[in-house]
């Protein structure tokens, strides 16, 4: 009888509780004066980081030619880039390696073909494309530049105190011409993307000589970049 008393008092202290939190709730006052805006803050940067893609496609009337083919040229490219590689400065890594049935005209597999690719990225660009130069067996595909995390930690923070500096003054631009002498805050979110502003990466045709980056390293141009921050968020106007 004890332990069906003890259950009883629990269970009506649980529900004068969820009863008083729900009057409370109902009396609460709506927010007034609140009004919701946003604001941008964005750095322009140089890109420092370089991506540059090397690949090969081969074809043969089976898959284990087409595979073998591709192995060695990968094999070979690997054993190149791993020599000049250093962390941070030029990193090396496979891309997409697959192989595809090739169709004749009365619908049956009368082939195979195949691509290998490999990424040569990092900050140091003269070591990258001195190495693609030196690599025979792959061709340049893709050429492309994007953004460091050290670079873009280093400007974000400036972009996001530009974001809430513009933010802070919208709000007492908006709190004043409604007539309020200040406001506080109620909720806020912060964003942070990269523009790039341009063309997009330059591409090159996978058929293109290789023998003509042979000689020379490959002649590339990285563009900026703009790093943007947005806060939005909600104030009371007091």
């Amino acid at each position: 009888m004890l332990r069906i008393t003890i259950k009883l008092i629990a269970a009506s202290a649980f529900i004068f509780s969820a009863g008083a939190v729900s009057a409370q709730n109902s009396t609460a006052p709506e927010p007034r004066n609140v009004v919701q805006l946003s604001a941008t803050g964005s750095v322009e940067v140089q890109q420092d980081l370089l991506v540059l893609n090397l690949a090969t496609s081969k074809e043969a009337t089976d898959a284990a030619t087409v595979q073998s083919q591709l192995k060695q040229a990968l094999d070979a490219a690997l054993a190149e880039a791993k020599r000049n590689a250093q962390p941070g400065q030029m990193d090396v890594r496979t891309g997409p390696f697959g192989l595809y049935p090739r169709y004749g005209k009365d619908g049956k597999i009368n082939g195979w073909q195949g691509r290998a690719e490999l990424v040569l990225e990092g900050r140091d660009f003269a070591r990258i494309t001195a190495t693609a130069g030196r690599i025979q067996t792959l061709a340049i595909s893709q050429v492309g530049f994007d953004l460091s995390r050290e670079a873009r930690a280093k400007v974000e923070g400036e972009a996001q105190t530009l974001a809430i500096e513009q933010f802070k003054a919208r709000a007492a631009e908006l709190a004043k011409g409604f007539g309020f002498s200040a406001y506080s805050l109620r909720e806020v979110a912060v964003n942070s993307n990269e523009a790039v502003p341009g063309p997009r990466p330059r591409m090159m045709a996978a058929e293109a000589k290789m023998s003509s980056f042979a000689d020379a390293p490959v002649p590339v141009e990285a563009g900026k970049a703009q790093v943007v921050v947005n806060v939005s968020g909600s104030v009371q106007m007091r």
